[in-house]
């Protein structure tokens, strides 16, 4: 019998997914995915300056680096990744379902950030800098219309990416939907709400909460807007216009702090 298009179509894309690998570099995202253990490496490439800065991050993963000319760097990264002479093939991380991360115990009131139709990989790897610093349990986004995990954006994480969960998921509604089946509380960001996260929160704040960050410019879609709870803004002292997306991640994170 043969199989249908869609489950070829399914296998296909597992196959894609298993071969898939990234390139890290910048000397702390390699230094940061060395010492991870549930990072699974499979190439490293260095300079002999890199190497004396890396060093006990090297001998600890139990890597045979490759050594490279500076000025003929052999790892194939874009000509203009500032890769400060340390790059690493690894395969991407996996962090297990939205159900896993979402109800996993811990000291704080859960906080969950998503992310709708940002592509951006350094306003990413910031968003999971700040989720990291304010304890978010993960940063979810799209798998598609969505940034990527690359060494871009691990290299703007800083480090965050081995630490901080980054969930892909196929409908950005169905996952909020999820979440609301949890008990979390959905917040959806608009510059023109009427409600600030403080008003939101306010008596709630032992509760889970996710934060739904829109696009630059464009904002939530129609369909994530309406599957929101409440559509909330940052409150401001003046009319000036919005903030980037990254910094605004940051400053809904601290206010809905638990």
């Amino acid at each position: 019998m043969k199989k249908p298009t869609w489950v070829i179509a399914k296998e296909q894309a597992k196959r894609v997914a298993a071969n898939e690998t990234v390139w890290l570099f910048g000397l702390h995202a390699v230094r940061d995915a060395l010492e991870n253990p549930a990072r699974e490496k499979l190439r490293l490439i260095v300079t002999r300056n890199a190497l004396e800065r890396l060093g006990e991050a090297v001998a600890a993963s139990g890597m045979e680096p490759e050594i490279s000319d500076p000025r003929k760097f052999a790892a194939p990264l874009d000509p203009q990744s500032v890769h400060q002479g340390a790059a690493l093939e690894v395969k991407p991380l996996d962090w297990g379902s939205l159900q896993d991360v979402a109800l996993r115990q811990g000291p704080m009131p859960p906080r969950i950030v998503l992310l709708d139709r940002v592509t951006d990989p350094h306003n990413v790897g910031a968003i999971l800098r700040s989720a990291e610093v304010f304890g978010a349990r993960a940063v979810v986004a799209m798998q598609r219309h969505a940034a990527p995990e690359t060494g871009a954006l691990a290299k703007t994480a800083s480090g965050a990416l081995e630490r901080q969960p980054y969930l892909r998921v196929r409908n950005l509604a169905d996952a909020i939907v999820e979440l609301q089946q949890m008990g979390y509380l959905v917040l959806g960001l608009d510059g023109a709400a009427e409600t600030t996260i403080e008003a939101a929160v306010e008596g709630k704040r032992d509760r889970a909460v996710a934060l739904v960050m829109g696009a630059e410019g464009p904002g939530l879609r129609d369909k994530t807007r309406e599957t929101c709870d409440i559509l909330v803004r940052i409150d401001a002292s003046a009319d000036f216009g919005s903030l980037n997306v990254s910094n605004a991640a940051a400053v809904a994170l601290y206010a809905a702090r638990g």
